[in-house]
């Protein structure tokens, strides 16, 4: 196992709450669930962005 002396040039991503991101993103009940399956309450933005499926928003 290695140890990290200083977190100085550690970059950190976004975690976002699962329920938030479904709010923002106009998800449905089921795809909210399904991430909460998936990641639990919190994930990072590009693993949300990546696994959401939505519908088109022209029809």
């Amino acid at each position: 196992m290695q140890r990290i002396k200083s977190l100085e040039n550690v970059e950190t991503k976004p975690v976002w709450s699962v329920k938030d991101f479904a709010k923002r993103h106009h998800l449905a009940d089921i795809e909210e669930a399904r991430l909460l399956q998936l990641f639990g309450p919190f994930a990072t933005a590009s693993e949300l962005l990546y696994n959401a499926q939505r519908k088109p928003r022209w029809r």
